[in-house]
């Protein structure tokens, strides 16, 4: 069964996406541009990949890259504590660590992420979100790289998903389960 979802319109154009895109990698080739080291990608599965590939198209710093996976959703509600189903297989001890989320919401999970990417000693962690939800936060977060900052709403498209499915749409949008 395919659960029913209704679309408004585009809160965030394909169009609007890519030149943020861009943008934020410009800035992260500008912060990490003079680094003897490699940059660490860390890319949250599943929901960060579109946003992920899309950024790593134009970063022209030396990068590595690694995914991990985490979740504290179901449907479209946090459970309120957070599940890592798979982790980096890359030394990250004494790199620069940037992690790209999706979305912050809560800060749930981002926060619990920083903090575990920390305990591998790296040199420094920073955090990538493509969506910044402020008005549903719980826990506090630090998001040096925001792409765009959204209402309180339910969004699904470019990576973001309801029960899996939607992910492959091109822009942004609010849902509404009906």
């Amino acid at each position: 069964m395919i659960d029913e979802i209704e679309l408004e319109r585009p809160l965030i154009t394909q169009e609007a996406i890519q030149s943020k895109v861009r943008e934020l990698a410009h800035q992260i080739n500008q912060d990490f541009e003079n680094r003897e080291r490699p940059l660490s990608v860390i890319v949250v599965l599943k929901g960060a990949c579109f946003f992920a590939i899309d950024l790593l198209k134009h970063l022209t710093v030396h990068t590595h890259l690694d995914f991990l996976q985490a979740s504290s959703y179901a449907g479209t509600g946090s459970t309120g504590e957070v599940r890592l189903h798979s982790d980096i297989h890359m030394p990250i001890a004494g790199t620069d660590v940037l992690l790209v989320e999706d979305i912050v919401d809560t800060g749930l999970t981002a926060s619990w992420l920083r903090r575990h990417l920390a305990s591998h000693n790296p040199a420094s962690v920073s955090l990538c979100a493509l969506l910044d939800k402020p008005g549903s936060r719980k826990f506090r977060v630090k998001i040096e790289y925001v792409g765009f900052t959204i209402p309180n709403a339910f969004v699904l498209g470019y990576g973001l998903d309801y029960n899996e499915g939607y992910r492959n749409l091109p822009a942004i949008y609010v849902a509404r389960p009906v």
